[in-house]
């Protein structure tokens, strides 16, 4: 792959276009909960130029494969791509096979150990499947950057480190934190957001789109473009989504997270486990609900109607995106029958040995706890039943038989216990 040379001009700027209503509309649609959009004059600009030369836009997200599986943090960038895409143009689902052995330093307070090939080629595997549940695969442009940094070599990658200062890099502030603390940075950390700008002059990216804690990258990437004498591309930085907990972000590390592969029941007692605050929250950022519906669906709590229900709304149409509508209302018909103390129909079945067995231990070895310690704690809170009875007697001892055990509100097994 050629890339252009370095350029000290860009591109000079074009008589201005008038906005239509179409490019008004893509304008609002592009903006729908987002946390920036910079430049927005420019991105207007780049919609009428679309509009009027019938050429899409090219729309670039860029994820590394780090980890195997996407949660609903992950899909808050991927709703927004759809949003482009079904608005007709390009989106460029990047995998950062290359960038990944590097390792992100992005929000980091250490060296993260960069990936192996293996690891990267194992999970890259995945993640357009799994990205396929939001992104129209028929329409996606799939990349890798290991195309054109590869060919790189040492001598380009020489080059490519000498238009960016050390200063320049020591204004993120992940860095900043970093040097003042005292914690190593490695040199290797620098060529991060180089190489993802870099991306961007591979791809000739009108826009670029990621979370909040990207914005240092995707700026570095509208310089570089500058420098290589193209059009410079805008960037979109998107909410970071919280957890169940309302509090931190979603993480799979703070277990406040909904897989997008999670089973039909689960995601759905999930999303209906949120407050009613976060309610909206994730309307905003994760309904392809219009904003007249979600107004309509404030007015109707605003005016006495159970946010319950407007809750039952978000989870179905989220389990029907990653499973179908189908699974969907048969998510709500099991949730209704857990909220009246009923028994799921799709519980784990465990066969078990060493009757009589004390509650703690047969806890742990159903999987329902991950300790004995944890499993005391949920007697002491009240949040064990042994067929849908409480128990309160840390010391219980359970006779062989089969019983349906229940930790929580979404954990169950049903247990045959033998001598």
């Amino acid at each position: 792959m050629t890339l252009p040379q370095s350029n000290d001009k860009a591109p000079s700027a074009t008589t201005l276009l008038p906005l239509s209503d179409a490019v008004q509309h893509a304008l609002a649609v592009t903006k729908r909960g987002v946390d920036e959009l910079l430049i927005e004059s420019e991105f207007a600009q780049k919609l009428a130029r679309s509009e009027k030369t019938g050429k899409p836009l090219r729309i670039k997200l860029g994820l590394d494969p780090t980890a195997p599986d996407l949660h609903l943090g992950h899909t808050v960038v991927l709703n927004k791509m759809r949003q482009l895409q079904d608005l007709g143009h390009t989106v460029i689902f990047l995998i950062g096979d290359f960038t990944s052995m590097i390792g992100d330093p992005s929000g980091r307070n250490a060296t993260r150990p960069p990936l192996t090939r293996e690891q990267i080629e194992e999970n890259a595997q995945t993640y357009f499947k799994q990205a396929s549940l939001v992104l129209d695969p028929s329409k996606t442009e799939i990349r890798y950057n290991s195309e054109w940094c590869d060919p790189l070599g040492s001598r380009g990658l020489i080059q490519l480190s000498s238009k960016y200062t050390v200063a320049r890099m020591m204004e993120r502030d992940d860095f900043t934190k970093r040097f003042k603390a005292g914690t190593p940075i490695s040199v290797h950390e620098f060529l991060y957001p180089l190489m993802q700008g870099y991306d961007s002059v591979a791809l000739h990216a009108d826009l670029e789109l990621g979370g909040t804690d990207q914005k240092f990258n995707l700026l570095v990437g509208r310089e570089l473009q500058k420098d290589y004498g193209q059009e410079q591309q805008c960037i979109l930085t998107m909410p970071l989504l919280e957890g169940l907990d309302g509090v931190e972000k979603m993480s799979k590390s703070k277990n406040n997270y909904i897989a997008i592969t999670e089973p039909a029941n689960t995601m759905f007692a999930k999303v209906m486990s949120i407050s009613d605050e976060m309610m909206w929250r994730y309307y905003d950022l994760l309904s392809f609900c219009s904003l007249e519906q979600i107004a309509q669906y404030k007015k109707s709590v605003a005016e006495g109607q159970n946010p319950r229900d407007i809750k039952v709304a978000i989870a179905q149409e989220i389990v029907t995106r990653f499973h179908n509508k189908q699974a969907a209302e048969d998510a709500l018909a099991d949730f209704v029958n857990r909220s009246k103390g009923g028994i799921p129909d799709d519980i784990a079945e465990v066969s078990l040995s060493g009757a009589p067995i004390g509650i703690a231990q047969l806890l742990k070895q159903a999987n329902l706890c991950a300790s004995t310690s944890e499993a005391m704690r949920m007697v002491d809170q009240g949040g064990v039943r042994i067929d849908g009875a409480v128990i309160s007697d840390k010391q219980l001892q359970v006779q062989a038989g089969t019983v349906v055990l229940q930790v929580g509100k979404r954990k169950f097994a049903k247990v045959t216990l033998t001598a």
